[in-house]
């Protein structure tokens, strides 16, 4: 069907109720099977739980899953140097020392093994990991690659059998009764662990871990037989699933998923999972290591599972999680300057930052002199304070790191809700100026309450925010969200908007339906609100895994960030356009025009550009990093 043919179908249609639109894109997401979150099920399995093991269990596995696999011959890569050692009608397996990457063939055309699971291997280049990253270095020999291979191939992936069907996320952990034996633990689509160097489990986002001790082990052992080796494993792919690896220091984390997110997006998401636990920890836990190898973490982190499982979550729905950066509550400009008036008021030597936060948004920020946030520390600071239900109950006083800020000490948070969901955060050097603070806070509470800023921001909530049937047809346009003129099928989507089935509509002008804009200067994104044919939660998670899969693609490091990118497939036309100045990420019909689709993110960003006063946090200039 090409354009005018869909034209015309639309004028057809245009005397129909506005709800038959949607019938066209019901189906639109069907074959996706996508992670929904923690896949929490109401009933429970009573499974034989099984018996935590030590290391030798790790390297026993290994053994077996290299018996498994004999008559493997490498081909060592280096420097442009090749050495095939290649026998006749033999699987085949070659290392690339130059690009860190391991591949493991099974004598098809296209060098992959022959077999249910398919493995390849990425590891880092150089020693034992550090606390830092990965280090540089030479590739592993031949036959600890292939060992290693198998030990992946066979002792891990095999554990994960069909996807399962997720359940509306509940915070916290659920499921403790399960382990690694478990039919339902197995079919989770996404796993993350922090496990210490000696291979004691740290935190699941499924099952116990104590229940979980030997498989936490035979990660270990995997980890430790490349290091051995002088290289730091990075990624593993099996089939359908990938298994990502960071090491910092005494401290591993791992991601197993099946959701075919970029590596780039899970190791991103390993960081933020590791930044979460220094928020709550200080990255001084790793003396503790050093004093003995077996220290157990977790019951300093007692209570935190609701913490991580939130931040999880998030993964599938905030764009901050991989834009790193952080959006604000829509407001006028006299109202935020007010909230940013008495915020800046009261900091001084004693107060290092105020926060005035409604949910995940920031409505101002007020920092000392030279002292600057990351948009990944706002994240992870308001993840901790919005899944934590005793913050709500009564004014608190905590200790928190601020990874980006100081990650080897804490600061002290005051942190006080003062209406709805709208939080005031004050932090501080001082262990004693809880005082202080809360006078601070009764002197920032009044002013608000003054200036209704606390009414405003709940009304913003509620209403505010961008829709893209309200995209202005004309490019100049005014510093407003509706009152415009629109175009026959912004009428109608309008239309279908306000009724009371809003699962129907076309989306805005241009067939755009969803959009996101980012401020390289400021570190803030907008995005537009879901709407039709974006309303199920499966299409809006499919939305934002394809813009984090097109993040990911125009930022490879190794080619340098790209310009643009136009992308075509089934569900929607992907567009992706940075500048200097931004980045715009948008959706269309996947029947739009390439022209029109141009068209259409340009008026966005001048619709953007004129919108800038209420939808972003100008101040936030000193906070540039």
């Amino acid at each position: 069907m090409n354009s005018m043919a869909r034209e015309s179908d639309l004028n057809q249609k245009e005397s129909v109720n506005p709800e038959e639109f949607y019938e066209s894109y019901e189906d639109l997401f069907e074959d996706e099977d996508l992670d929904s979150g923690p896949c929490y099920l109401p009933e429970k399995e009573n499974t034989n739980s099984k018996k935590g093991s030590d290391n030798d269990d790790g390297a026993a596995l290994i053994e077996q899953g290299v018996s498994q696999i004999r008559g493997l011959a490498i081909s060592a890569e280096k420097n442009g140097d090749c050495n095939p050692i290649i026998p006749p009608d033999e699987n085949e397996i070659s290392l690339n020392d130059g690009r860190g990457a391991l591949r493991i063939g099974g004598g098809s055309e296209d060098g992959v093994i022959k077999g249910e699971e398919n493995v390849i291997l990425e590891i880092g280049n150089g020693g034992s990991p550090s606390s830092s990253g990965y280090d540089g270095g030479t590739g592993s020999s031949g036959s600890s690659a292939s060992n290693f291979s198998c030990a992946v191939g066979d002792g891990i992936v095999e554990q994960f059998g069909e996807r399962g069907n997720g359940a509306e996320w509940v915070a916290g952990k659920r499921h403790a009764n399960e382990d690694d034996m478990s039919i339902k633990w197995r079919k989770r689509k996404k796993h993350f662990f922090i496990i210490s160097h000696a291979g004691k489990p740290i935190y699941s986002r499924y099952g116990d871990e104590n229940k979980l001790a030997g498989f936490s082990a035979t990660l270990q052992a995997i980890i430790s037989y490349v290091e051995n080796s002088g290289d730091s494993v990075r990624l593993v792919q099996a089939g359908n699933h990938q298994i990502a690896f960071i090491m910092k220091g005494p401290i591993y984390l791992v991601c197993i998923s099946c959701t075919e997110e970029p590596f780039q997006a899970l190791k991103m998401q390993l960081e933020l999972l590791y930044g979460q636990m220094l928020l709550i920890l200080t990255k001084s836990i790793e003396k503790y290591f050093g004093k003995n190898a077996k220290f157990d973490m977790r019951p300093l982190l007692g209570g935190t599972d609701v913490v991580f499982s939130s931040l999880i979550h998030s993964f599938s729905w905030n764009p901050a999680t991989f834009l790193h950066a952080y959006t604000c509550v829509p407001l006028s400009c006299a109202t935020r300057q007010a909230a940013s008036g008495i915020l800046q008021d009261v900091v001084d030597s004693r107060v290092i930052f105020a926060i005035l936060m409604c949910r995940h948004k920031v409505i101002s920020i007020a920092g000392a002199e030279k002292a600057t946030l990351h948009p990944d520390d706002i994240l992870l600071l308001s993840n901790f304070i919005v899944s934590s239900e005793s913050f709500r109950t009564s004014e608190a006083f905590s200790p928190i790191c601020i990874p980006r800020y100081n990650s080897t000490a804490f600061l002290h948070a005051y942190v006080h809700y003062l209406k709805d969901n709208t939080v005031l955060v004050l932090l501080t050097t001082d262990h004693n100026g809880f005082y202080h603070l809360k006078d601070c806070r009764i002197r920032i509470e009044t002013v608000l309450n003054k200036s209704n800023v606390l009414n405003e921001v709940k009304t913003s909530m509620l209403n505010a925010g961008l829709h893209v049937e309200d995209l202005p047809s004309d490019p100049i346009v005014q510093s407003s969200y509706g009152h415009q003129q629109h175009d026959k099928d912004h009428k109608l989507a309008v239309a279908a908007r306000e009724t009371k089935k809003d699962i129907v509509g076309v989306g805005g002008p241009g067939g755009l339906w969803h959009f996101m804009y980012k401020s390289i200067y400021l570190d803030q994104y907008v995005a537009s609100e879901f709407s039709p044919p974006l309303t199920s939660h499966r299409a809006q998670k499919s939305l934002l895994r394809a813009y984090q899969n097109l993040y990911s693609s125009m930022h490879i490091e190794a080619l340098g960030p790209h310009k643009m990118q136009y992308r075509r497939d089934r569900n929607y036309i992907l567009l992706c356009w940075i500048t200097q100045d931004f980045e715009l990420y948008a959706a269309f019909d996947p029947l739009a025009e390439k022209s029109m689709a141009v068209a259409t993110s340009n008026r966005v960003c001048q619709w953007i550009r004129d919108l800038e006063n209420e939808i972003f946090f100008l101040g936030a200039t000193p906070f540039s990093w």
